[in-house]
């Protein structure tokens, strides 16, 4: 994936609410023109440049009268880190569970060594980065319990 192309895209506001939408299930334009109060010429082009970059994906279902709709839905994970301070200036595009898991272990290492020497803003630095770990525990056991499988 392009990550150049991506920050592009999802520049729009637009876009990334339509991205909001298809989190809870895939739709057909005009249930997204309807839903954003947007003309579904311009719902097509949105939906278009997030399919060419890799966002979504689309796909055709019969109904009962008329001809078959086209929906879209999101295509697959993506992780997107942007880190923006006096020191630092980084983006990355992970593509991979695993390599998600390898950046954020590496992070941890990062931050024991700066520990280790006595950085006292690694310190206050991990315990941010606990408080998110936390929180993004609790949000997946809520997941767990409310859809139970």
């Amino acid at each position: 994936m392009d990550m150049e192309a991506l920050l592009d895209v999802m520049g729009c506001r637009t876009r990334r609410e339509i991205i909001n939408l298809l989190r809870e299930e895939p739709r057909f334009v005009s249930q997204i023109s309807k839903e954003l109060k947007i003309g579904q010429k311009a719902i097509i082009e949105h939906l278009r440049a997030m399919e060419e970059v890799g966002i979504l994906d689309s796909f055709f279902k019969k109904i009962e009268r008329g001809r078959p709709r086209k929906y879209y839905n999101i295509s697959n994970d993506i992780h997107l880190s942007i880190i923006i301070n006096k020191n630092t200036f980084k983006i990355d595009l992970i593509e991979e569970d695993e390599e998600f898991f390898t950046s954020e272990w590496s992070r941890l290492m990062k931050i024991e060594t700066r520990i280790k020497k006595g950085d006292e803003g690694a310190v206050k630095e991990l315990e941010k980065l606990i408080k998110v770990y936390e929180s993004l525990k609790r949000k997946a056991e809520k997941i767990l319990e409310e859809n139970p499988l």
